[in-house]
């Protein structure tokens, strides 16, 4: 059972399943570069599909990269619009969210610029 991809790696005909539904294009930021989405895809399919393959570091600096892909474990989690801690594997892109790999349990950097603007 063979599936067809697109040039970004995404199954567009799966054997199974068949064509894949057309979807609306978005654009999120990974660290600070843009890249298309599919609207409703969780951000690690977008990811996976730019060729990401290191989401988080740990305390020690190992990388970890895609391990369950349903929010059970905590090896996909990213800073999300300055929110440390977001799994990626279950949270849907929007339009213009910034995505920034973390460094061990992540800083709240919305709360940071927050305190800087008063």
């Amino acid at each position: 059972m063979n599936a067809e991809k697109s040039p970004d790696s995404r199954i567009v005909k799966h054997a199974v399943l068949g064509d894949m539904p057309a979807q609306k294009e978005v654009t999120i930021y990974f660290e600070g570069k843009p890249l298309k989405a599919l609207e409703g895809e969780p951000i690690m399919a977008t990811l996976v599909a730019a060729g990401v393959t290191v989401f988080r570091y740990t305390k020690k600096g190992s990388p970890r990269r895609m391990f369950c892909g349903i929010g059970r474990c905590t090896d996909c989690v990213m800073t999300v619009d300055g929110v440390p801690g977001v799994r990626t594997c279950v949270t849907e892109v929007r339009e213009g969210m910034r995505v920034e790999r973390q460094q061990g349990v992540g800083s709240w950097k919305v709360q940071a610029e927050a305190s800087h603007a008063q």
